[in-house]
């Protein structure tokens, strides 16, 4: 146990001292949490499909969160560790590289639900949003939306062949997915193509299941969404394990 601690410690403070790590999952959705009430305050908004402004926009900028942890910030760091032989010298060693994968997850998870914590203190804070939530039901499909997006991560983190090609991939894959999935846009807003062509993309499904849930919506109304995102996790898990390469 004290070899995870410990890890788990060293890669805690590896994330704080990377500025784009920090800024990104904290900072950065703070921003624009703060321009949209510039923009409108926490009126209602066509944006959103009619709801409020910033209540609506706490869910959405969560799943922009998970998203970007999960295509960006696993993908380059484990694709760095490999590329630099971090994960070869730690299998010749007793502290093998599973406890280096747990620390990963654990930071990971724990800095993701603290960039969605600011959020929720900034609405309530600043816009006096009302928070009238099923918080276990929101947690769990925080949870389940987070490692869903996680295992991608591991699954690109494994098969590409450099920590650069992995951040441009992770880039590339990361940005149409956040305008296109309606984390920025009510799909209901969006072209008929561009809507069947969200109904491809993994973060749609986040979207959808956080909103349901954050607005008090039943799980038997997000069956296909938590379908989704459950198939994604499982065949994320079962393709890391058979093609993640140690060196």
């Amino acid at each position: 146990m004290k070899k995870y601690i410990k890890m788990t410690w060293m890669e805690t403070k590896l994330f704080l001292r990377d500025p784009l790590c920090t800024f990104f999952t904290m900072a950065f959705p703070l921003m624009y949490l703060f321009l949209f009430g510039f923009i409108s305050g926490n009126e209602p908004t066509p944006m959103y499909g009619g709801r409020n402004m910033i209540e609506a926009a706490i869910p959405n900028l969560t799943a922009m969160i998970i998203s970007m942890m999960g295509l960006t910030f696993i993908t380059v760091t484990m694709a760095t560790y490999r590329e630099k032989g971090i994960l070869r010298r730690l299998r010749t060693t007793p502290v093998s590289p599973l406890v280096l994968l747990v620390a990963q997850l654990v930071v990971v998870f724990a800095m993701t639900c603290l960039g969605m914590l600011l959020l929720v203190a900034a609405g309530k804070i600043f816009y006096n949003i009302a928070i009238q939530v099923n918080l276990f039901n929101v947690l769990a499909g925080f949870v389940l939306s987070s490692f869903c997006f996680f295992g991608i991560g591991f699954v690109l983190a494994g098969i590409l062949p450099s920590a650069r090609i992995a951040q441009i991939v992770g880039m590339v894959l990361l940005y149409p997915m956040i305008l296109l999935s309606g984390a920025f846009f009510s799909l209901d807003l969006l072209p008929e193509g561009v809507q069947k062509v969200a109904n491809y993309l993994p973060l749609t499904y986040v979207v959808k299941l956080l909103n349901g849930l954050w607005y008090g919506e039943p799980w038997r109304d997000h069956w296909l969404n938590v379908g989704v995102l459950s198939s994604i996790l499982v065949l994320s898990v079962i393709v890391s394990i058979k093609a993640f390469q140690w060196e």
